[in-house]
């Protein structure tokens, strides 16, 4: 069925008033693009990837692994495009070496310091709307300060001029993401922190809030809560351990393009591993290949024994770990038949043999 005639002619009018593109039809609309997370797991249960001409916020406790996500999302779509610049509103710091460490070109980032609100929020709006950056992160939003709250003294109360800031930005941030068909796509990152909820109630624990009012949460495409679940200690002989890394645990709080809810961890080393072979700033890919190719029937599990295609191995998946780790051809196969098995909503992947 057409629309109709009359209904034309107002997108006709409304177009020449506002600009072609102003009114479409929802086939037109562009699919957004997607960047890789740089995790198999995160970009499964983010649905293929951070979507893109969209706001995301990345909320957690201190020291939990939030910066290192979305420095290795911007290595690996950096690594994918060289062209991939990012501007980042550096409120807290920018680390030059961490970002290096973990595979960031620090030549494709603009860092712009500053802790004034307004400042870094008219910045990200005119980045975004330029259409020449790929990505704006601001790491983070606790340690903005609102001029009018900078401007009193330390015991001059200031309430929720934050919220309204925050909740103005992203009324206008929408129209700064918008893309037509062709254009630059944008991703807006916005690092966030759990606060505990004064005098609120939850069932099940301390409830939390994040600071920036509700306005924010409505606007988020994606809010991804970012937790350390637990450490990784390499036993070094006659030394005793040495803590190399953390496994970090992802939950999608809120997600507008796939099923919210989802969870996954990434095992992340913060120093080199040696004995593991590992590098300071590494995921344990490796080991995502394993845990999400047997989920979805890509690694055949029998008992101790996994099998792809017709190679074999056990009992155990530590020789499989490590022929994966010397074979990328096989990883790189392994990783396109589990995110095209992911997207397809049909596929059931309580059927497949024991991925535990």
């Amino acid at each position: 069925m057409t629309i109709p005639k009359d209904a034309q002619a107002i997108v006709a009018a409304l177009n020449k008033k506002h600009g072609d593109g102003a009114v479409v039809t929802a086939s037109d609309l562009v699919v957004p693009e997607r960047f890789t997370s740089g995790s198999l797991g995160l970009d499964i249960i983010l649905g293929g990837g951070w979507p893109t001409n969209q706001w995301v916020e990345i909320l957690g406790k201190e020291s939990q692994g939030k910066t290192a996500i979305i420095l290795k999302t911007i290595a690996a779509n950096q690594a994918r495009d060289p062209n991939f610049t990012v501007v980042w509103i550096a409120a807290e710091h920018y680390d030059t070496d961490q970002a290096a460490a973990l595979g960031v070109d620090n030549s494709r980032v603009i860092v712009v310091p500053t802790q004034e609100m307004e400042v870094a929020f008219e910045t990200l709006l005119e980045f975004a709307e330029s259409k020449t950056v790929d990505m704006g992160v601001l790491d983070s939003y606790p340690a903005l300060i609102p001029s009018e709250e900078a401007q009193k003294s330390m015991e001059d109360s200031v309430v929720a001029v934050g919220a309204r800031l925050t909740g103005k930005f992203f009324r206008k941030a929408g129209g700064a993401t918008r893309r037509v068909e062709g254009e630059r796509p944008f991703l807006g990152v916005v690092i966030n922190q759990w606060r505990d909820q004064i005098g609120g109630f939850s069932p099940h624990g301390t409830p939390q809030t994040s600071p920036g009012g509700n306005a924010k949460n409505y606007a988020y495409y994606v809010r991804l809560d970012v937790k350390r679940d637990e450490f990784i200690d390499e036993l070094r002989p006659g030394k005793g351990k040495q803590r190399v890394g953390q496994v970090i645990k992802l939950t999608t709080r809120k997600n507008k393009s796939a099923a919210p809810g989802q969870m996954t961890s990434v095992r992340f080393f913060f120093r080199d591993a040696p004995r593991t072979g590992f590098r300071r700033g590494e995921y344990d890919l490796v080991e995502e290949l394993v845990t999400y190719g047997t989920l979805y029937d890509k690694i055949i599990r029998r008992g101790a024994y996994y099998t792809i295609g017709e190679r074999r191995w056990g009992p155990g998946k530590d020789q499989l770990l490590e022929d994966l780790r010397h074979d990328v051809e096989l990883q790189q196969q392994l990783r396109s038949e589990i995110l095209e098995a992911a997207s397809r909503p049909d596929h059931e992947i309580f059927g497949a043999e024991d991925a535990g």
